[in-house]
């Protein structure tokens, strides 16, 4: 997988992004995520591809006993250190498909818009239900299905610039989309609604929760924010590893 992050122009970018500068509050699926997420209170947790940290720093708060953050760019760790530190908090350089995954270890596993960068999602699916511990919870986020096969992930517009439509295309067909986004061409992983679903439950998961993403109404105010609701963009499940 390239690491677009480690380019500054790509990374300075990122930096502007609301995300980025007031974490989870400017996330618009983060109302529906944290609903998903189980008590975190003396648990173990690990977070895949957890960029500036803000779900890092939210499990710790939440009492989480110990929490590791994954994630292969060091620029984004540096951010991490710099906004979310935490005594019961690690941030280690790691790829998500290069972790050695200890066997059940971890109570809850995290991953907020990294998903979609991964080739070999079975593979990553196969290891987080064996590092989690009986019970434990796979939270995740990635872009949806129908977001990752949309025509450079852009819309059809309009002579005046109005968004018409979102077209998709090569829907069965998995594998690389490259996309301009934040000036910069980024590589990324099609993979289709069964795949992930069926994916999870041929892993032996429990699916407790699938939601596709909607900004809430406070959102709505935003420019562009309403178009969100024509098309979604994120797909949101919470599994369970079963006891």
């Amino acid at each position: 997988m390239r690491n677009e992050y480690e380019n500054d122009a790509f990374f300075s970018q990122y930096a502007q992004m609301p995300q980025s500068r007031e974490g989870l509050s400017a996330a618009g699926e983060w109302h529906q995520l944290r609903l998903l997420l189980p008590s975190l209170r003396g648990k173990r947790v690990l977070d895949l591809g957890c960029g500036y940290g803000w779900h890092c720093k939210y499990a710790a708060d939440q009492g989480a006993e110990e929490v590791l953050g994954l994630d292969m760019s060091p620029k984004m760790l540096e951010e991490a250190l710099r906004r979310n530190r935490d005594d019961r908090l690690r941030y280690r350089v790691c790829g998500i498909e290069e972790y050695e995954y200890p066997e059940s270890t971890w109570d809850c596993v995290i991953s907020n818009l990294a998903l979609h960068y991964i080739a070999d999602l079975d593979g990553v699916f196969r290891k987080v239900y064996r590092t989690l511990t009986a019970g434990g919870v796979f939270v995740f986020n990635m872009e949806h299905p129908v977001f990752t096969a949309g025509v450079d992930q852009e819309w059809v517009y309009d002579e005046r610039g109005k968004p018409l439509h979102w077209p998709v295309d090569d829907y069965f067909k998995p594998g690389l989309r490259v996309t301009n986004f934040l000036g910069c061409q980024v590589e990324k992983q099609h993979h289709t609604l069964t795949q992930i679903l069926m994916g999870l439950l041929e892993h032996g998961f429990l699916l407790e929760a699938v939601e596709e993403a909607q900004p809430p109404r406070s959102m709505m105010n935003i420019p562009g924010m309403r178009d969100e609701l024509r098309r979604p963009m994120m797909l949101l499940v919470r599994a369970k590893k079963g006891s």
